[in-house]
């Protein structure tokens, strides 16, 4: 193996397990177990579970050394491998916290179909198969099955109750267990989980998510040996020549630019490689099908979520600043609770993501504090109470849970609701006026111009740098952006009163632009007064006397206001309905505060350039196709906000 497929494997590793699995030994959690609790508690087995076709996947057991007693089996089936690998080399840290783990739990990590030492095919989102006739009908939903079912007439001292969980993509797979679910499978959590790849992680809304770009090659790469298992780690991270990620990829211009870093290291992987491999497999799912069409709807799981068996106890979690995964935990509850006899729970906190499956005592998104002790109280009185109720307890829908467990991340404190959205709000509407006010009503219809320069797109952050996702840019501090001439900044008063903002938003945009395509990128902001303290984390240039908080934010590709699947160009300079959903906040503008709203049209390099001229195919424009272009916005636009009464 070349020193430069090594370097990507640690990169790969180390960001891959950080970001997406959530590796839990931090400081804190070192303090309260020690380095070998799990072998010192634990014995562990690796076994290859056959699945109906015949492939096998292969599964590692944790299972404690008392056996004395029957316990329930928590897993998690995971595309980011369940290493380490061989039965005398143990995890540091097992199951969703360190409260399961210590009280004893059978412990199962899987990696799912065609990744690392599982045999078969991998599928990036593997589409669910509806009606299924045979054996060779095979999906995630009958991997998970067939899993259980081994499980539990296999291990000893289990006591028929099983449990799934998992964070980001291991999330995905926990919702997936709930369709067609084994009758032993009696709860589930899905934690920033992926929903649909159309909206979720590589796009918004059909804007494709550059700053995902590093991240694309852990996705549908294709196996050096056909569908055998491996024992390396073929996964790598392109690596970019510089720090500036936004200056990087300004100069490189196209989408199509891009294409031959996916030929990097190529002559160490040709060495392996089955012949004719030259670039990323999902590279080119992405740039071959920029629409919402049937590859991308196919493999969507939100649309599924109605045939999720009712004996399955879910609890839904997700951080209210989670860059990553928003829009699929939120669209996974809502969905599922379509469901009338589904017991589903929505947990919801201060987080970026999988923050929540950590313990490190001060609670901080980017430079903003939320405070203390929150994933802790989140890990021993919401996680270890639903596992415990449904695979230890009564497992009734009496959990003593509530149905919505939410924090206000402006008043800082947990709330319980019997629904979500609560059913105490209504909607409010704020209208963008002159003079950069928001205001309860019309005022005028005018329009607001502003110039789109193609050369000098408004970034997403202050601090812009090569990172595998980016994730501090959903708190930051939005003045750097008020201060620009193409971002429109509309603000009230300030509040005489507190304002809870409880579920989604709707930006109601009236637009026209000069070219024939734009996208639209709207900005909820909670701007601070003078006189506020300065938390000890923050980075030193700033203060959070008007700290500009960005509580939400959204882009829509104009192409698509109408349809995902069908996009259509702008007829320059006319008047033109864009309508963006923001998923849901909950969020306190407090007395002494002011609720702002920022309309722009480039976030960069958060999602790629609108060459703002329309094209077929983004990915394959031409340097010539992008145009700056001047965006008109009128002051009969308005957001609808979700408020509290």
């Amino acid at each position: 193996m070349s020193k430069s497929i090594f370097r990507y494997i640690t990169v790969f590793l180390s960001a891959a397990l950080l970001s997406f699995s959530c590796a839990r030994t931090t400081k804190v959690a070192k303090e309260e177990i020690s380095s070998t609790y799990v072998s010192d508690n634990y014995t562990k087995k690796e076994v290859a579970i056959k699945m109906r076709d015949g492939v096998t996947l292969h599964t590692t057991i944790y299972s404690p050394k008392d056996t004395s007693k029957e316990y329930p089996i928590i897993m998690q089936r995971t595309p980011y491998s369940s290493r380490p690998y061989g039965e005398g080399n143990f995890k540091k840290q097992i199951g969703p916290n360190i409260h399961l783990m210590q009280e004893g739990n059978i412990i199962i990590y899987q990696d799912v179909r065609g990744r690392w030492l599982s045999e078969g095919h991998y599928e990036n989102m593997r589409a669910y198969v509806p009606n299924k006739t045979s054996d060779t009908d095979v999906d995630e939903s009958t991997d998970t099955y067939d899993t259980i079912d081994w499980l539990v007439n296999n291990v000893e001292n289990n006591n028929g109750n099983v449990g799934v969980w998992g964070i980001s993509y291991p999330g995905y797979y926990a919702t997936y267990a709930t369709i067609d679910a084994h009758p032993a499978l009696k709860a589930s959590s899905p934690q920033a989980c992926i929903g649909d790849f159309f909206f979720d992680d590589f796009h918004h809304n059909g804007a494709y998510m550059l700053s995902y770009f590093r991240a694309t090659s852990l996705f549908g790469t294709p196996r050096p040996n056909g569908d055998q298992p491996i024992d390396t780690a073929w996964y790598s991270l392109p690596q970019l020549p510089t720090e500036d990620q936004y200056q990087f990829f300004l100069d490189k211009g196209p989408l199509k630019n891009l294409n031959s870093f996916f030929e990097y290291d190529l002559k160490d992987k040709m060495s392996i490689a089955p012949d004719g491999m030259t670039d990323d497999y999902f590279w080119n799912e992405l740039k071959e099908h920029p629409n919402y069409d049937e590859l991308w709807q196919s493999r969507g799981l939100i649309q599924h979520l109605d045939k999720s068996k009712s004996h399955v106890a879910t609890m839904i979690v997700g951080g209210w600043f989670d860059a990553e995964d928003l829009y699929g935990p939120l669209e996974t509850y809502k969905n599922i609770e379509k469901n009338k006899n589904s017991y589903n729970t929505l947990v919801f906190g201060p987080w970026d993501h999988g923050r929540w499956a950590r313990r490190n005592g001060r609670n901080l998104v980017g430079n903003y504090y939320f405070g203390d002790s929150i994933s802790e109280f989140f890990q021993e009185k919401i996680e270890t109470k639903f596992f415990n109720h449904f695979l230890k307890g009564k497992g009734d829908a009496n959990s003593g849970l509530p149905e919505a467990y939410v924090y206000d991340s402006g008043r800082k404190e947990w709330k319980e609701y019997d629904a979500w959205p609560p059913k105490e709000t209504s909607k409010k509407e704020f209208f963008l006026s002159e003079n950069q006010t928001l205001t309860k009503e019309v005022k005028s219809t005018v329009g607001i111009q502003f110039i789109s320069d193609i050369k000098k797109p408004v970034p997403y952050s202050e601090d812009i740098k090569s990172v595998f996702t980016p994730r501090k840019y959903m708190t930051d501090d939005q003045r750097f952006a008020a201060r620009r001439s193409d971002v429109l900044v509309f603000e009230t008063e300030v509040m005489e009163n507190d304002v809870t903002l409880a579920g989604d938003i709707l930006a109601k945009l009236k637009v026209a632009t000069t070219g024939t395509a734009a996208d639209w990128i709207v900005k909820i902001i909670d701007v601070h007064p003078a006189e506020v303290e300065t938390n000890e984390e923050m980075q030193d240039h700033l203060k959070m006397s008007n700290y500009h908080l960005m509580v939400r934010s959204e882009v829509l590709r104009g192409r698509f206001r109408n349809s995902f699947s069908d996009p259509e160009p702008f007829i320059p300079n006319e008047k033109t309905t864009v309508n963006i959903k923001l998923q849901d906040v909950f969020h306190t503008i407090k007395k002494g505060h002011k609720l702002q709203v920022q309309v722009q049209s480039t976030w960069f390099p958060l999602i790629d350039l609108n060459p703002q001229t329309y094209v077929e195919n983004i990915f394959k424009a031409d340097e010539a196709d992008f145009k700056t272009q001047t965006h008109t916005v009128f002051t009969d636009s308005s957001v609808e906000l979700s408020v509290l009464e």
